[in-house]
């Protein structure tokens, strides 16, 4: 299959990597002069010479609506998949005749996420309490973090898109949100003018109180989940790939890029049973901008 990646930053990096590993051809779009076969500055020329079956948008985030609509018009019609979060901001439909158009929240595929969904299926859950957080300048080690997309508000950084998969697997699991309240800013010294922070609460259908945190400042990384039910509490930890119930611990070990691997195989598969749905996608984008309402007017809103 040949697979184009828009945008070759690290996760763009990644994904052509994956995808090298598993006997694509790939091929990359990016302006500046990097160490690849093939490689394209523009989008336009890389569909007419590459002719691609799969493109990925992994470019910035403030560029996503602008590389859709350029594939849409210069009439790609295979398969999509759009690195979260599907905008910056906004939640229109992406248009276009694509096979298939998903959104890379690939923490779905974790199989310690995906056990902790199996295990609430059979449990009535009162409450919810979700955290992750881990330090930005320790992200990209080889990177001033002050120069990266994740510390610049205008090109879509910040973490509640950086670190969006918990309100795409929390409605996943828990059903669409009803009503959210939310606090979040950038509250620490970090140099950068996104936000860093953000407290969200919110119910569902199933569940009256789900409560996030989310955070750019956490000098160990933490991802976790507690659901409190009447059968017991349930601990998911995504970092030790550990499921606690009350009388036993399940962990699950997996290699850095095996959720990206199990990601594009469904996708290429056409299995739709855990990918995220590019409605879903843009659900999320709904939740993110009614977040962000709530914490500037300080109210609650309503789906």
């Amino acid at each position: 299959m040949k697979s184009l990646i828009v945008g070759y930053g690290s996760i763009g990096q990644r994904h052509a990597n994956v995808l090298s590993d598993v006997g694509h051809d790939v091929a990359v779009i990016s302006r500046r002069d990097i160490d690849h076969l093939q490689r394209f500055a523009e989008l336009d020329q890389a569909l007419e010479e590459f002719n691609p079956d799969y493109v990925i948008v992994a470019s910035r985030t403030n560029e996503h609506r602008d590389d859709i609509k350029q594939l849409s018009l210069y009439g790609f019609n295979g398969l999509l998949m759009i690195e979260k979060p599907v905008y910056d901001q906004g939640s229109e439909a992406i248009g276009g005749n694509f096979t298939r158009a998903k959104v890379a929240f690939n923490l779905r595929f974790h199989p310690a996420l995906q056990r902790f969904r199996q295990i609430i299926a059979t449990r009535d859950v009162h409450a919810v309490t979700a955290y992750v957080g881990s330090y930005l300048p320790d992200w990209r080690p080889d990177t001033d973090y002050r120069q990266s997309y994740s510390a610049d508000q205008q090109r879509g950084g910040g973490v509640l898109r950086d670190l969006s998969h918990e309100l795409d697997y929390l409605t996943w699991i828990f059903g669409p949100w009803r009503r959210l309240s939310a606090i979040g800013g950038h509250f620490s010294t970090l140099d950068i003018d996104s936000d860093d922070v953000f407290s969200v609460l919110f119910e569902t259908e199933q569940i009256a109180s789900i409560s996030l945190n989310i955070n750019y400042l956490d000098t160990t990384t933490r991802r976790e989940v507690i659901a409190l039910t009447a059968s017991g509490t349930v601990r998911l930890d995504l970092v030790a790939g550990t499921v606690e119930t009350s009388n036993d611990v399940e962990t699950f070990t997996l290699a850095r890029n095996d959720t990206y691997l199990a990601q594009h195989q469904a996708m290429t598969d056409g299995d739709d049973r855990i990918i995220c749905d590019i409605t879903e996608g843009l659900g999320t984008m709904r939740m993110i901008d009614a977040v962000e309402k709530a914490s500037v007017q300080g109210i609650w809103i309503h789906a």
